[in-house]
């Protein structure tokens, strides 16, 4: 009678022999599937609006550099009261600007969760804000889109509410009695 006993060296063979493929499969899902996603049209949040404006315009943003290290900072100033701070700027923008067409990429780019707070469109067109907000865990997300003139910035920014508010508080004006003034 023959009997098979299963080694140490049997099952660590086995355990190589499926988890080393089942874990570059894996990754290879990690990594390639954003990839096709990006290679597709499907980019959104703050760099989706900035190249829509960017190909739909022919105009070209200028992207802050180290934008992530100023977000740190901020953070750390504000004691996480302000972080994730994107910031494009478009200079010399002098195509003329459609509002609802506008407001309509902003939207589609943002994607869900994002809900319009308040949009200001001069009396011609030729100056426009967008302002739009998200929760975002304990902050609050916001992404304000300016026109100006021959400009056009692009801010995105995370703001915990709670601690806005207490710095907000602190500047309060305050008449001759010591008293908050509204």
């Amino acid at each position: 009678m023959s009997q098979h006993f299963s080694t140490p060296t049997t099952r660590s063979r086995w355990a190589v022999h499926f988890f080393v493929p089942l874990g570059c499969a894996l990754l290879c899902v990690v990594i390639v599937v954003p990839w096709i996603v990006r290679a597709g049209g499907g980019e959104g949040g703050f760099d989706g609006v900035v190249n829509s404006l960017e190909s739909r315009y022919h105009a070209h943003a200028t992207r802050i550099p180290f934008m992530f290290l100023a977000s740190v900072i901020a953070g750390g100033a504000t004691h996480g009261g302000v972080g994730g701070i994107h910031v494009a700027e478009f200079e010399h923008f002098s195509a003329p600007v459609d509002g609802e067409e506008l407001n309509r990429m902003v939207e589609e780019k943002l994607g869900q969760g994002w809900e319009r707070m308040i949009r200001e469109t001069s009396r011609h067109g030729g100056e426009q804000t967008l302002i739009f907000a998200r929760p975002a865990g304990r902050r609050m997300a916001l992404f304000v889109l300016d026109a100006n003139g021959h400009e056009l910035d692009v801010v995105q920014v995370c703001v915990d509410p709670d601690l806005l508010n207490e710095t907000i508080r602190k500047y309060e004006h305050h008449d001759h009695d010591g008293e908050a003034s509204n």
